[in-house]
Order: structure tokens, then C-alpha cells, then sequence
């Protein structure tokens, strides 16, 4: 049995495909994670953490 969180998944899959959408407007990936995040209501530590377990999941490529 999985623990239901805080935000629902829909809302963390639209924040990290928004992200990897807009990460090349911003000076560095923390910039977009911090601007993104204000606007989605999370911080940006929290969306770091969402990104970087879509990229262990497959749901997301990581760039290099």
C-alpha cells in the first residue's frame, strides 16, 4: 500500500513536465525549481525530490 502525500499526483506529474518544459528559461535548473515551485504552492526542495523519482521511474529522461 503506497502513502497518499500531501499533494495529488496529478498536480506533481503537471509540476515536474512544466518544469522540463521552462528549465531552459532560467539561469540554472534551481532557478526554474524555485519559480515553478512558488507558483505550484511546494518549494523547490520538494519539487527536486518529484523530479529526481519520475527520472528513477522512467516517467521522466534525465538531461545531461
Amino acid at each position: 500500500m503506497t502513502r497518499r502525500g500531501r499533494y495529488p499526483a496529478e498536480m506533481r506529474k503537471r509540476a515536474v513536465r512544466l518544469l522540463g518544459e521552462h528549465e531552459g528559461e532560467y539561469a540554472s535548473k534551481w532557478a526554474a525549481s524555485t519559480s515553478l515551485a512558488e507558483k505550484c504552492g511546494t518549494t523547490a526542495e520538494m519539487l527536486r525530490k518529484w523530479v529526481r523519482a519520475a527520472e528513477a521511474d522512467g516517467t521522466v529522461r534525465r538531461e545531461r
